[in-house]
Order: C-alpha cells, then sequence, then structure tokens
C-alpha cells in the first residue's frame, strides 16, 4: 500500500487517516521521530474509537511516513479487533511476560518522542527508563490538530448541542418550589440518558445563594419562590463528542439586583460572541467579556475563564482565558460563559458554544438566551 509521508501527499483515504497523516507531517516539521498515544480521547481522535487503559501497555506509535503500529497485550486483543480495519496502523500483539516498553522502544529512532497528556505514569516511568537515547516531549503537536475540528466533528458536536438544547427545553418542568437541587439534578440526569447521552458528566442545579459558587453541582437545598437558578450541563453524545450549555431559570419573578446582574452577563455574552472571528486572539474574546462586565461594575465578581475548548473531552484547546494568544482559526469550537457570582446571594452563568467560521462564528447551541421565567 502506498504510505502517507510528508512529503509525498497522497489523498488520504479517510478522515480519520487523515488526522493519522496530519500528525505525521506535524511530528516531522518538529524534528520528533514519533508519538505515543495511549488510549482515551487522544487515540479515540485518531482511530475513531478507544478502549480502556489497565496496567498492560497499550499504545498507538505514529512515525512520519511509516506505518502506525498499535500495540495491544493478548488478554485484550479481542477489544482492539476493530483497528484491524484500518489499513495504514499495524497491530501487534505482546502477551504476558514479553517486555511491551522494549517492544516500543524497537519501534522508534534516536531523538524526541512525543507523547499524549493522558499516558499513565505506571507506563511513561518505563518507557522514559528503557533507552537514554530517546528524549520525550509533551504532544503538543496532537493537541494543536484536536483544536481544529474537521467537518464530521463539526456535525458531531452540533448533533450534540441539538441533544443539550433540548434537555434544557424540557428543565422548566423540574423546577418548582419544595423540591430539592438534588431532585432537580436527578430528573435532568435521567432525562439526559434517555436523550441519548451514554455518559452525564456534569449537572449543576445552583438555586440563590448555591449559585455563588462557580463550580457548585447540587445539594439539599429546598427551592423557593423568586429563587434565581442556574443549570450547567455537560455530557457525551452518542458520536462521542460532548455537549455543554448553561442557562439560568427563576421560579417566579426575579428581584431586581437578578434582573440587573442577569442582563449584564447576557451583554457580556453577546459581545464576548461578536467579537469572534479568525485572527482574533483566544484572549480577545476573555477581554471583551470582562470589558464589558466592567462597564457595570461587576468584572471582579467573573472570576474564571470567559471559556474552553470542546470536543472530544468537554475542556480541551483553545481556552479563553488572558495570556492565551494563539489565534482562532475556523473549525474551532469553545464555550463562551461569562459568570457573576455574588457571595452568599446568588450566581449567574450563560454558556454557548461555538464555532469559528470564515468570518465569525457559528452558535451551536441555540436555546433563547433570555432569563425563563417559571
Amino acid at each position: 500500500m502506498e504510505l502517507l509521508t510528508p512529503s509525498g501527499d497522497p489523498t488520504p483515504a479517510s478522515p480519520l487517516q487523515a488526522r493519522r497523516w496530519r500528525l505525521a507531517q506535524a511530528l516531522a516539521a518538529d524534528e520528533a521521530t514519533a508519538a505515543v498515544v495511549s488510549p482515551g480521547q487522544d487515540l479515540h481522535y485518531l482511530l475513531g474509537r478507544t478502549h480502556g487503559s489497565f496496567e498492560r501497555l497499550s499504545a498507538l506509535v505514529i512515525r512520519p511516513g511509516r506505518l502506525a503500529v498499535l500495540t495491544v497485550p493478548a488478554t485484550e486483543a479481542s477489544a482492539w479487533s476493530w483497528a484491524a480495519e484500518e489499513p495504514d496502523v499495524e497491530t501487534v500483539v505482546w502477551s504476558d511476560g514479553d517486555d511491551p516498553y522494549r517492544l516500543v522502544h524497537e519501534l522508534l529512532g534516536p531523538g524526541p518522542v512525543a507523547v499524549s497528556d493522558m499516558l499513565p505514569a505506571v507506563h511513561l516511568l518505563p518507557l522514559q527508563a528503557d533507552d537514554p537515547e530517546v528524549t520525550w516531549t509533551s504532544g503538543t503537536q496532537l493537541q494543536t490538530l484536536r483544536q481544529i475540528k474537521d467537518p464530521d466533528e463539526i456535525s458531531c458536536l452540533r448533533q450534540a448541542a441539538r441533544a443539550i438544547d433540548d434537555v434544557h427545553a424540557q428543565v422548566p418542568g423540574f423546577l418548582r418550589s419544595g423540591r430539592t437541587e438534588l431532585d432537580v439534578a436527578e430528573d435532568i440526569s435521567d432525562t439526559m440518558h434517555r436523550a441519548g447521552f451514554t455518559s452525564v458528566d456534569f449537572v449543576s442545579v445552583a438555586s440563590g445563594p448555591s449559585g455563588s459558587d462557580p463550580h457548585y453541582a447540587a445539594g439539599d437545598r429546598v427551592l423557593r419562590p423568586s429563587d434565581p437558578v442556574f443549570v450547567d450541563l455537560s455530557g457525551r453524545w452518542r458520536t462521542g463528542y460532548m455537549a455543554d450549555e448553561t442557562r439560568c431559570y427563576s421560579l417566579g419573578s426575579p428581584a431586581p439586583d437578578v434582573r440587573l446582574v442577569y442582563d449584564a452577563v447576557r451583554r457580556a455574552l453577546d459581545v464576548a460572541t461578536a467579537a469572534v472571528r479568525p485572527g482574533a486572539l483566544a484572549e480577545d474574546i476573555d477581554a471583551a467579556a470582562r470589558n464589558c462586565l466592567a462597564t457595570d461594575g461587576l468584572a471582579e465578581h467573573f472570576t474564571h475563564r470567559t471559556g474552553h475548548g470542546i470536543g472530544l473531552d468537554v475542556h480541551e484547546g483553545p481556552m479563553i482565558v488572558r495570556g492565551n494568544s494563539t489565534p482562532l482559526q475556523p473549525g474551532m469550537a469553545f464555550s463562551i460563559e461569562p459568570g457573576v457570582y455574588l457571595p452568599g446571594r446568588f450566581g449567574v452563568r450563560i454558556e454557548d458554544i461555538v464555532v469559528v467560521t470564515g468570518d465569525g462564528c457559528e452558535r451551536l447551541t441555540t436555546r433563547t438566551r433570555d432569563l425563563t421565567i417559571i
């Protein structure tokens, strides 16, 4: 078969093969000899699925100009059999008593080798000890590639966003005075599973003073009339891609101070979204939201970054935060989620997922940004 090499530039047979080819090109450009990728979302990105990592080493080795090699233990070989469908990936099976670290080293040349972020120390340390001619570096090439979503990935993110929109549409039916936050969170979690989410990563039902904690989940607080409530939901859609969305609700007419804060956060979200375009820096979007809140005297109560990338992981690059000078490019997908948290009183956060387009951005989460009064 024809190998995918940085110099030959043959047409990849599939989007997955194109991803492996782009990684090989990036490694070659950095004069790295290989990348070692552990099971998890990095491997999912390159092979289209993944399998659990246990105490036995499983790893995908990507090398410029050569076949990719997936090393797996014999005890788990059947669980990896689907990898044989990839024409440019060779599977090598090792048995207990073999040295899997030596096997990987035989695939490497001297020089820099990139490792995926989630390679467990139980495997990285033996790999580092096995060959002094190999230097181990962070797999920034792979993380950079994952920031730019291809059309298939954007389609998966759209589906996940529509699904989380549909769940949020049902939330008002769960919010009633006399119920606890945990009662509501359980109903929402059940709804997400029925809607096709394979995992529910986070359900935050933050009512009244609970909302002053940005990462509050849910507790035994009983909902009361006039409570402001923000509901933050994230989960893995059946395609493997993540959804993440926050909306605010009020049990009856909101108090004047809640309305003022809500309107300020809504303006910050609108301003930050309007600032998204190719060439803008990630930190520019953070500054747009923060400066908008400053005009209302609320910037000191906005205590977290404005957003995070999303894809196979709910939090990945690019981070929308001060100090990140990464230029935005079409295909980057991330959250925009300004918030204001008043200690002991309440909190407001609104979160959308957007993807950068050729001249701005597309909102993937499309539920109304208005405060929903129940």
